[in-house]
């Protein structure tokens, strides 16, 4: 089928987006990542938190197009192993990655917001350090691929493939919503690539340093963030 106009929003009307997602739903997850490369080119950026969903996303679009825009969101409050890890991938995929920053310390925040704004407000500090840059960083793009998975959590149990993310004005494309974590470990081992060694130290789901901790292994692949409260979601996905 001919695909939706890629630069014009009224194009990807309901019933476009679900002739996609139908003729993607038992496609790989190549199929569809080259699918989105030749359909919006440059105007493709794929943004990773470099779990592992992300590593293999990273690795697939190596192959098929590796002048793809990478990207991540810098809180400047992730893991020491986080930031050792996207060093590698670069260099071990070949590819650039692209920070992508908020533009305010988090001195410069507690200024502004006071001290510890992930424990007395964490939806506004999700919103300071990674919706609003996210927001600005996609405002010069037509489509978003990302890692969401459908078993990672409740809340994802019905992402699509393709879909319209109404809050970046963008294209979402998520290849992997159909593979489970075995589908993506499985991969991992498969192609030797390497993931952040905090996953064999009990974390499922790697975020900022205050707002996650690692878990008995029992439970959805996002335990283990936000612990103790409500929160499952920084709200990019949201």
């Amino acid at each position: 089928m001919t695909p939706p106009a890629a630069t014009d929003p009224q194009s990807w009307t309901r019933s476009r987006l679900a002739a996609l997602n139908a003729q993607f739903e038992p496609r790989d997850p190549q199929v569809i990542l080259q699918w989105a490369v030749q359909t919006f080119g440059s105007g493709l950026a794929q943004g990773t938190g470099f779990g592992p969903s992300g590593v293999v996303i990273m690795h697939m679009l190596s192959e098929i197009d590796p002048s793809t825009t990478f990207f991540y969101l810098d809180t400047d409050l992730l893991f020491p192993e986080t930031y050792d890890l996207k060093d590698e991938l670069a260099d071990t995929l070949g590819i650039s990655i692209t920070r992508v920053h908020g533009g305010a310390t988090p001195d410069e925040q507690a200024e502004a917001e006071g001290p510890e704004l992930w424990n007395r407000d964490p939806d506004r500090c999700c919103f300071l350090r990674k919706v609003e840059p996210l927001q600005n960083f996609l405002a010069k793009r037509t489509a978003w691929v990302t890692g969401i998975r459908r078993d990672q959590s409740s809340s994802r149990k019905k992402a699509r493939i393709v879909d319209w993310a109404p809050k970046c004005e963008v294209v979402k494309v998520n290849p992997l919503a159909t593979w489970s974590r075995k589908d993506v470990w499985r991969y991992i081992i498969e192609n030797s690539l390497p993931y952040n060694e905090l996953h064999d130290r009990g974390f499922p789901s790697i975020g900022c340093i205050p707002c996650t901790k690692a878990v008995d292994g029992s439970g959805y692949s996002r335990d283990g963030r936000w612990d103790g409260t409500d929160k499952s979601e920084c709200g990019i996905h949201t």
